[in-house]
């Protein structure tokens, strides 16, 4: 058939028919299952092929190495076939993956997966309900109020709970920043001029909280010096003292706090702060106060450490991030709230979604307590976990990971070539080579060159972090296959990167060390 009098860029009717034809043959559906179960397989069968020959948790490639491979990929030119696109994927991705599950990935809080999780995340895939109305979701909508109600139990938050999933602790903390704040505007009275009540509040947290607290008092319009930060004991857990000081101080100076934000499990430390003194503090004086337990909410489960997060139960409002102690893929969080009511203040109906009629009718919208509109069914992977292994296994898994960072402490205590930093009462050690006779910058110097070809090698890969000003290594701990051995062989790596380091520069400064 001519093409003459196509409009320009168009095909022929019966190219178009066929290249129509074709797509829908790539669309899941009763007609194509068995395709699915084989571009499944097929995909499956690389990424365990990728498990099993990984020796090393990363191949050390560069930016510079891999953003001429993918730029000169033609998006608009498709390979038309599954291997094709897996032999590319391996090159642009797979073949330079970080393996997490690696016993010597060190460095951030990411976990290896429990394999119930992964049916989870296929299954969710494959059906893609979205967790915003019941007529998209149904059943799915169920499940997650059920695990939400689980979890709130776990806290300990009373029969008034509720909560939502989110897609990380940075979305859990700013949703419970914006329900603080419209309660303090609340309670303020709901003053005419709301920019000029929003410029009093402020929200105090330690030196040792999360960034996502400044982020979302900046996306919930306060303040540029809305977020007060108070010191930390020699444990690095917030100070009770100071912050009745700070409390004080706001009131005199005519701010409105509006939380304090507690931490049970920092990032840099895994320290958790006082809480049942926070809950006296904030009890009294009748401020919001939130806990992010993003890090440790794995005690939520833990068969020995429950105690450990005693006082949460009194918390207003509590962020859990389940992919990172609960064993799970990016993503899984939640955020909890004492008062299920507060949840009111994410609501926004919409005719075309969830009308007003809808909750008057009880209908179960999880729009109505989200900030998201179309939300992934990511609670399917966490009851999966439950239902197949149950919380005790979780527990026990998390359990591992905070006795062999235990073990590394003392490791690192007794070992004269490292200063260790503050005991964790979670998984994460803080700590710093000392190249013998050294001045402070070269022992900065030296850590960060470690740290840097350590992660070249790919051999393993650790954190950084700045403890008072000095830069510092960190090994965050969250596989119960990493052995003793393994950190011992880590450190004597970084020993002899940093050691050698520091003798190449204060020779070619013809100051010898040591």
């Amino acid at each position: 058939m001519s093409s003459i009098g196509s409009p320009p860029g168009t095909a022929p009717a019966d190219d178009a028919e066929h290249g129509s034809s074709a797509a829908r043959g790539h669309l899941f559906n009763a007609a194509t299952v068995e395709r699915y179960r084989d571009v499944l397989a097929r995909g499956v069968e690389r990424i365990a092929r990728g498990v099993r020959r990984a020796d090393r948790p990363f191949t050390g490639v560069t930016p510079a190495a891999l953003i001429p491979l993918v730029d000169a990929i033609d998006l608009d030119r498709p390979l038309g076939d599954t291997d094709a696109a897996l032999d590319e994927l391996h090159d642009v991705w797979l073949r330079d993956a970080v393996w997490f599950h690696h016993p010597r990935y060190l460095a951030h809080l990411n976990c290896p997966v429990v394999i119930p999780a992964l049916l989870g995340e296929a299954v969710l895939s494959a059906v893609n309900s979205s967790l915003d109305t019941w007529d998209q979701s149904v059943g799915a909508t169920l499940m997650e109020r059920r695990l939400i109600e689980w979890t709130a139990g776990r806290v300990g938050l009373g029969a008034t709970a509720d909560g939502v999933f989110t897609s990380g602790g940075t979305q859990s903390n700013l949703q419970a920043m914006l329900l603080a704040r419209e309660e303090a505007y609340r309670r303020a009275g709901g003053a005419d001029d709301r920019s000029a009540a929003l410029a009093r509040l402020r929200i105090i947290t330690s030196a040792a909280g999360h960034f996502s607290v400044q982020k979302a008092a900046k996306l919930l319009g306060l303040a540029s010096d809305a977020v007060l930060t108070v010191p930390t004991d020699a444990g690095r857990r917030m100070r009770t003292d100071e912050l009745a000081r700070t409390i004080d101080r706001c009131r005199r100076d005519g701010q409105v706090v509006m939380a304090v934000v507690a931490t049970a499990g920092t990032t840099d430390f895994g320290t958790i702060d006082p809480l049942p003194e926070l809950a006296d503090i904030c009890t009294a004086t009748g401020i919001w106060m939130h806990v992010d337990a993003a890090y440790g909410c794995g005690l939520l489960v833990s068969p020995t450490r429950r105690h450990l997060l005693d006082g949460i139960e009194r918390a207003a409002s509590v962020t859990v991030d389940y992919h990172k102690s609960f064993f799970q893929p990016v993503s899984a969080s939640a955020l909890l709230v004492r008062d299920g009511r507060v949840l009111r203040h994410a609501t926004w109906h919409a005719d075309y979604l969830n009308p007003a009629r809808a909750a008057e009718r009880g209908i179960p919208n999880q729009v109505d307590k989200s900030i998201q509109t179309t939300r992934r069914f990511d609670a399917c992977k966490v009851w999966l976990t439950l239902r197949i292994m149950g919380p005790d296994a979780i527990g026990a898994l998390f359990d591992q990971v905070v006795d062999l960072a235990a073990q590394a402490w003392r490791l690192l205590d007794a070992d004269p070539r490292f200063e260790v930093a503050t005991r964790s009462p979670l998984s994460t050690v803080v700590f710093r080579h000392l190249p013998p006779g050294a001045d402070p910058d070269l022992i900065d110097e030296a850590n960060l060159h470690a740290r840097e070809t350590l992660a070249g090698s790919g051999e393993a890969l650790v954190a950084g972090t700045t403890v008072d000003g000095a830069h510092h290594l960190k090994l965050t701990l969250l596989n119960p296959e990493t052995t003793v051995e393994d950190i011992a062989h880590v450190l004597d790596l970084i020993a002899d990167h940093a050691g050698r380091y520091a003798r190449d520069r204060a020779a070619e400064l013809s100051c010898p060390v040591g």
